[in-house]
């Protein structure tokens, strides 16, 4: 037995092969994802090293050896200086260390499960209306009829704004949120991406200076009250924290929205059972979330070199950190491929990270979830896809493209 034996450096070691295509679906790439976790905790994506296992995913996302990449996938597109990057650098996911902390000391109370408990009425009532609007016809699309009107009229009650505006909301984060993407180049539409969020971050300023003068029940008067210590946040913190949460829970609910009612579809007897047993509901927003995610992975750079399983992760180096993996690995999950509402014992899916960068919106994001799928399960009876239903590329996030289906109705 050789002492002292340096670990081999991730790069160089035997790990398997994983590759796949920008363009391919998550149930595209699953069984050689499988194949590889089967092999080894880590393989060599695309990208660079892909982490597999829920351990290691589990490790990763709580090491602060391991930081979210300045300017996210803007880096990886060579882009390192610019409004856009002035942009996403500062924003909550892009700051590390104290300032980071000072950030979520300030809102976490905002975010808590009781505090997003007032939104009931608002998402039941959302949701219902969407409802009615397609009942009568027995069929719809449910990301164009249900899920892509969803979210946007929550966050405008989460923030204060008037209900009226959530087109106008929607708007600005479609085109936003095309600069987090993987599929474009965002040189071209860096000049639309910005004068959106500029247009946006006026609307939040004068929203901040109307409530500095009559505090409301909402969560930006929450944010204007929060207070550590004397510490408060300033306006252009304000600013970045309200349109944050438009541009995070805007496409990531309508999607994952559309992702869970798929899966339900797919099988039919745990709709019945959600239909049946209303109270249910936060375990199938946990158990579709486990089996079919719209976030399928993050990436991480290491900040200083890291042995870990005995692998050496050289400073620098970009780790694509595969939560979508994690949630189905054998070792943790029984039977993982299986759907099953009922599900006991399971730990915790890593879809909403984990450690400091934790997801701040994840008990709101599990609520709306959770109170539209209670909607549907009792006003749509029987639904059954009824043509094709493609997913969008599993390297952005992915998400059924249409989802047409048929219903049985109950009004």
């Amino acid at each position: 037995m050789t002492v002292g034996t340096a670990p081999a450096s991730v790069f160089d070691a035997d790990l398997p092969t994983l590759t796949y295509e920008a363009a391919e679906t998550p149930a595209e790439v699953y069984p050689r994802i499988q194949a590889a976790q089967r092999m080894a905790p880590i393989a060599m994506g695309p990208y660079g090293p892909e982490i597999l296992s829920y351990d290691l995913v589990r490790y990763f996302l709580r090491d602060a050896r391991f930081q979210i990449p300045p300017g996210l996938n803007l880096l990886v597109q060579g882009i390192t200086s610019g409004p856009l990057w002035d942009k996403v650098v500062n924003s909550l996911l892009g700051l590390e260390g104290d300032a980071h902390h000072r950030l979520r000391s300030l809102t976490s109370k905002a975010f808590t499960p009781r505090a997003t408990l007032r939104l009931h009425n608002t998402m039941v009532d959302v949701m219902n209306e969407l409802v009615d609007r397609v009942v009568d016809a027995g069929r719809c699309d449910v990301v164009t009829d249900l899920a892509r009107p969803y979210p946007v009229p929550i966050i405008c009650a989460l923030l204060g704004a008037p209900r009226e505006d959530w087109q106008q909301f929607s708007l600005w984060a479609d085109e936003i949120f095309e600069a987090f993407s993987f599929t474009v180049d965002v040189r071209e539409i860096e000049p639309v991406v910005m004068r959106a969020w500029g247009e946006l971050d006026d609307y939040v300023d004068d929203m901040v200076a109307r409530r500095r003068h009559s505090l409301t029940d909402d969560l930006l008067s929450d944010l204007i009250r929060a207070e550590d210590d004397g510490d408060r946040l300033n306006a252009a913190e304000l600013r970045m924290l309200a349109g944050g949460l438009l541009l995070a829970g805007t496409d990531t609910t309508r999607n994952q929205l559309a992702a869970s009612v798929h899966v339900l579809c797919e099988h039919p007897e745990q709709w019945e059972l959600l239909r049946e047993q209303p109270e249910l509901a936060m375990r199938a927003v946990e158990e579709t979330m486990r089996h079919s995610p719209i976030a399928c992975g993050t990436l991480r750079q290491v900040v200083e070199d890291v042995e870990l399983a005995g692998y050496l992760f050289p400073a620098g180096t970009m780790v694509l950190v595969n939560t979508a993996a994690a949630n189905r690995d054998p070792a943790v999950y029984d039977d993982p491929d299986r759907v099953d509402i009922t599900r006991e014992g399971a730990p915790a899916i890593l879809t909403f990270g984990g450690g400091v960068h934790y997801c701040l919106g994840a008990n709101l994001a599990r609520r709306e979830l959770a109170e539209a799928l209670n909607v549907l399960a009792e006003r749509l009876h029987n639904p059954r896809t009824a043509g094709p239903a493609p997913w969008k590329p599993m390297v952005s996030l992915t998400g059924p493209k249409s989802l047409p289906i048929e219903f049985d109705t109950d009004r």
